[in-house]
């Protein structure tokens, strides 16, 4: 083994200029991440600069087998926190070979509204809180859970410490430290509530860059724990019964929120996310209804209500905002397994740009983007 660990971490610069990247992206169910390699002949930092790539599209679940092609463009570069070096890791979305978007690539739209001069100008900042679960591989149950058994009741493990209460810390710091290596903005981690189960944190990041970001980070850890033998789960309620379920709390502002009088625009955008909630939910990830029961810090998945400091409300409000004026609002509606290029775009101020709103979606209505 120990000579397969050398070569795994051969430094290819003291011997060629040549470079490795690895180009990920989202398969047909909307939450498999696919990745391949390929060898380029020097160092890449644009993502302009990359060649298209294809892949075969039946296999993904996202072209038939007759016309099976699919087109990989690249549209984000991050270190590669794996091969290392100047090795890359690419962030690509999927087109047909005449350049359309697939039906699967949510991010193409997403792209158009985020360089829209109006959201633009506004500086929509994201803060993305990833909740996950970690399973033991044969069994599909929670690592430091007792086999077909179940642990002590929760209280002692949300951001807890010793090997009763913590189960996975070393896979959650390799985690870490991997995602600033790659050059992802990851703020934070955290043991969550049901053991087990922990949060990463992306963000602050503008636009367009948070989904890219949230994107890659879940693809170092599938790639962690492929290592690791455990299993990753983003479940939105992995475990029935009284236990917390896996949400991706998302924490959004705009320049205008965040400039002084900036609650009193909060507080309007929050009202008209409520008049779409349905519509929201529907977006909001697979199996939610198991998650939004109104128990766990929850509400329940057919009431929209908001509060300030209240984890029992679709949106949440934090003290520091309301004393201040200005600030942010946190969307806790959205399950582990949502997708950010989805509902990054249903936060954002639409008032001016409903015509190219409409335009880009009518073909989507599934996404189900609010007017705020």
């Amino acid at each position: 083994m120990s000579l397969l660990t050398d070569l795994l971490n051969l430094n290819l610069s003291e011997t060629t200029e040549k470079v490795i990247a690895e180009y990920i992206w989202i398969g047909g169910s909307g939450m498999d991440l696919r990745s391949k390699a390929r060898t380029l002949s020097g160092p890449v930092d644009d993502p302009a600069k990359l060649p298209k790539w294809n892949y075969d599209g039946s296999s993904t679940d996202q072209a038939p087998g007759d016309d099976s092609e699919v087109i990989l463009y690249p549209q984000a570069i991050f270190r590669d926190p794996f091969r290392r070096g100047k090795n890359i890791l690419v962030m690509c979305d999927a087109y047909t070979p005449a350049g359309e978007p697939i039906p699967t690539n949510k991010r193409h739209a997403a792209a158009k509204i985020f360089s829209h001069p109006d959201v633009v100008a506004e500086e929509p900042w994201y803060g993305i809180e990833q909740e996950y679960t970690l399973l033991q591989k044969e069994v599909k149950w929670p690592v430091g859970w007792p086999v077909g058994g179940f642990p002590g009741p929760q209280g002692p493990y949300y951001c807890g410490v010793g090997a009763d209460k913590a189960f996975g810390r070393d896979i959650v710091d390799s985690h870490y430290k991997a995602c600033l290596y790659a050059g992802i903005n990851i703020s934070g981690i955290n043991g969550e509530v049901m053991p087990g189960q922990w949060e990463f944190q992306v963000g602050p990041a503008v636009g367009i860059s948070a989904g890219d970001q949230l994107w890659v980070a879940r693809y170092i850890l599938e790639r962690i724990t492929e290592i690791a033998g455990v299993v990753l789960s983003f479940d939105p309620k992995p475990i029935m019964g009284d236990w917390n379920g896996a949400g991706a709390h998302t924490n959004y502002s705009t320049k205008s929120m965040r400039n002084e009088g900036g609650y009193e625009i909060i507080k309007k955008a929050i009202e008209k996310l409520g008049l779409r909630h349905k519509e929201h939910i529907a977006a909001y990830g697979e199996g939610n209804e198991r998650r939004l029961t109104g128990k766990h810090e929850t509400a329940d998945i057919n009431t929209f209500l908001w509060g300030v400091a209240n984890r029992g409300a679709s949106i949440r409000v934090g003290r520091d905002t309301e004393r201040e004026g200005k600030g942010y609002f946190e969307d806790r509606r959205p399950a582990s397994n949502m997708d950010p290029y989805v509902v990054n775009v249903d936060e954002i101020p639409m008032d001016k740009i409903d015509a190219l709103f409409s335009s880009l979606f009518s073909k989507s209505p599934r996404l189900g983007l609010a007017e705020v």
